[in-house]
């Protein structure tokens, strides 16, 4: 999806409780943090997160966050998807996919090669979604998390 309404913006003071007002599905919330958990996060790791609320127009439709730490020892923390929320009523269009892409872009931009995903198994989990964008599993579990990467060109 790459239409020209689409952004993925900073987090600022303007736009912070709009960020934490994406809610996604009630049963999908065992499968991700809410917004304000995620920010709490980037805001104690400001070095290595970036988190980026995702406008349709001015509507906020979704959330990503991810995390670029070269110089981390485990490869699969390096350059990852941290989270990402795409609130309930607006899953399906292109939301996600479009916050991925802007993460992908971000790690092409840094010079990463490899970016990572992790997902917790089961009915209602993001593990089909990823695998349809093309990460692929790498075998590990980490947590209790299925570890996913897809290889940049």
């Amino acid at each position: 999806m790459s239409t020209p309404s689409l952004r993925a913006v900073e987090i600022t003071p303007d736009n912070v409780r709009a960020a934490t007002g994406i809610r996604v599905r009630a049963d999908q919330d065992a499968f991700v943090a809410p917004v304000v958990l995620s920010l709490a996060e980037a805001y104690a790791s400001r070095a290595t997160a970036w988190p980026r609320l995702i406008l349709d127009g001015d509507r906020p439709v979704a959330f990503v966050m991810a995390g670029f730490d070269p110089d981390r020892e485990d490869p699969d923390r390096r350059c990852g998807i941290w989270r990402l929320n795409v609130a309930g009523d607006e899953q399906g269009r292109g939301y996600g996919r479009f916050a991925v892409q802007a993460v992908l872009d971000e790690a092409r931009r840094r010079g990463h090669k490899r970016v990572t995903v992790s997902w917790v198994p089961g009915e209602g989990s993001p593990e089909e979604f990823y695998l349809r964008l093309g990460f692929r599993e790498t075998g590990r579990v980490v947590g209790g998390e299925t570890v996913g990467e897809l290889l940049l060109e």
